[in-house]
């Protein structure tokens, strides 16, 4: 039973006294401030890669190196795609995580504010430093690092890389002990684990994978800095070492890190889709309980990566299955979409726009993972443009879509204004143009066997990789709306209501936006956070009509007085109750 007494539109407001523009650029221990830190300096870094890669496609345009030398091609798709992932993808989605989450479970903030802080702030020096890496010698190696090229490709660029990973996977860690603890232990008491939003429980699922993974990752990177620095010979094959266990250690992260990376969005859309088809979420707990099903097997698929390895038959048939069976829990949060998509209401806008689009792409992106996961199909494609499409498909079609689409549905929210349709419909088109015209190419390029990660090709590939490069400026250009249209709202965008979506989940509860501990009271469970037009919610809308002409003024423990909230989507004659 997930809803609150608290209701979006009240007599309280936002002072906007209690929030002065020079808190976001300082340390701070209000979550609400940290998500916002988190989300503008991700997107920052996103830009700075996005022109990486426009630089990488540019020289892919022709089959010669005439724009930038090997080297530093070389060094530009290692940053690309370490910022891309690091300092973009896991950062907002820690950003959402960090602004949404205490309020919806109502509580004030998170469970460790100072660490939360703290965990934030290691962020900026570690994409930095990576960057300055640029002014003394950039890592070259890719973004796995795979040793012994990356014992030999440059030593200070391959540290300096290396010091910034470990700098960011720490913040990773502070985040999801804080993101667990909070959802355990500070959810409002009548909030069982079944009445959370889905967002919460993909945070558990991601927090999980986080604090079992990425220690071995951190213990990968010191033994190869050992290496690198001390002349030991852990992954150094002249001296002995085995550089294949570096890749286990390595791969024992990096694929949990791309269900880290996709999970918060999974829980993201699955708030999302229901208020913009005004249904409720069809499978509530399959569709949570999936997140802990692909936290748990996520943890046993890593060697997917490694079939070209060396990797003996009976193993790589090991992790072809798991590879496989991965695919149902995600096939059942697709289906469960889905269903709740069929038969709504829809309001198609850029938030609704963009969540579908999420679906559509990643989609797209999963079926060629079960393709990859086939040991003869994957021998093929290894280290082809194929695996760069898949891997692009899941990640800009799946994450990508899913924070633009959280940003469109959550800016009221976060900034008390509203965002301009018109210009988030064409952000949606070009984006949805551009990422299609960038990756699907690359599908037939690696079916015709383009290697990935170089920077001079058979003339044969030449004309796809064009369209690959013209896609990839769409996408470039699909950048401006959105940065002019968030940057204009946020100053000058129409005032938005509290509960603009009449939506039903515990953060759209309060004004927009929030104050700073959240909420005015303590807020009270009423309905579930999906109970679109069920009998349940119109009983309890009759019932708290009547409540409201009759009853005094509840107390503050209970949240706002009734009669302080008749706009509340709860007490409206609202056409979604049919």
């Amino acid at each position: 039973m997930a809803q609150a007494n608290i209701t979006a539109d009240t007599s309280i407001h936002y002072e906007e006294s209690d929030r002065h523009w020079k808190d976001f650029f300082g340390f701070s221990t209000d979550h609400k401030v940290i998500g916002i830190q988190y989300l503008v300096t991700s997107f920052i870094f996103y830009l700075i890669g996005g022109a990486m890669a426009g630089i990488v496609r540019t020289e892919l345009a022709t089959p010669d190196a005439d724009i930038v030398a090997p080297e530093m091609y070389n060094s530009l798709f290692t940053v690309h795609g370490t910022i891309m992932i690091f300092l973009w993808i896991v950062p907002a989605g820690a950003g959402f995580a960090n602004y949404l989450i205490p309020l919806m479970i109502g509580a004030r903030d998170m469970a460790f504010p100072k660490l939360n802080a703290v965990a934030f702030w290691l962020i900026p020096p570690g994409g930095l430093l990576l960057l300055a890496s640029f002014l003394i010698e950039a890592p070259q190696a890719g973004w796995t690092s795979y040793p012994p090229l990356s014992l030999v490709s440059g030593k200070v660029g391959e540290e300096i890389w290396i010091l910034s990973i470990l700098l960011l996977g720490t913040s990773s860690i502070l985040g999801a002990v804080n993101f667990s603890v909070t959802i355990f232990k500070m959810r409002i008491p009548s909030m069982g684990l079944n009445d959370m939003p889905l967002m919460c429980w993909a945070m558990i699922a991601a927090s999980a994978l986080i604090l079992l993974s990425t220690p071995v990752l951190a213990a990968a990177l010191i033994l190869l800095s050992f290496d690198l620095l001390a002349g030991t010979n852990f992954f150094n094959p002249t001296g002995g070492g085995d550089p294949v266990v570096y890749q286990h250690l390595f791969w024992f992260y990096s694929h949990p890190a791309v269900y880290i990376m996709i999970l918060p969005f999974f829980g993201l859309i699955s708030d999302i889709l229901p208020v913009h088809a005004r249904k409720p979420i069809f499978g509530y707990q399959a569709i949570a309980y999936s997140s802990l099903a692909i936290s748990f097997l996520g943890l046993i698929v890593w060697a997917h990566h490694m079939f070209t390895s060396g990797t003996p038959g009976w193993l790589r048939m090991f992790f072809m299955i798991t590879t496989m069976i991965i695919a149902v829990p995600t096939g059942i949060k697709v289906f469960g979409w889905l269903a709740t998509i069929w038969g709504g209401k829809l309001r198609l806008n850029s938030a609704m726009l963009f969540a579908m689009g999420f679906i559509a792409t990643f989609v797209i992106g999963g079926v060629t993972g079960i393709m990859v996961a086939s040991v003869p199909f994957d021998i093929h494609v290894h280290d082809t443009y194929f695996v760069v499409a898949h891997f692009h498909y899941v990640l800009f079609g799946g994450a990508v879509f899913g924070i633009f689409a959280a940003i469109y549905h959550w800016f009221p929210k976060m900034t008390g204004r509203m965002m301009n349709e018109t210009w988030g419909r064409v952000h949606f088109v070009l984006t949805l143009i551009g990422a299609n015209l960038t990756f699907m190419p690359m599908h037939v390029l690696g079916l015709q066997g383009m290697p990935r990660r170089v920077a001079m090709y058979d003339p044969r590939f030449t004309d796809l990789n064009v369209v690959c490069t013209i896609g990839t400026y769409i996408l470039a250009v699909s950048t401006f709306p959105f940065i002019i249209n968030a940057v204009w709202s946020w100053f000058k965008g129409p005032k938005a209501p509290g509960n603009p979506w009449d939506a039903l989940t515990l953060e759209w509860m309060t004004s927009s936006p929030p104050p700073i501990e959240n909420f005015y009271g303590t807020p009270v469970l009423r309905t579930g956070p999906y109970d679109y037009g069920t009998k349940k919610t119109l009983a309890i809308r009759a019932r708290l009509k009547e409540m409201a002409g009759s009853a005094p003024p509840r107390a503050k423990e209970v949240g706002v007085p009734l009669s302080e909230a008749q706009s509340s989507s709860l007490l409206g004659e609202s056409e979604d109750s049919e």
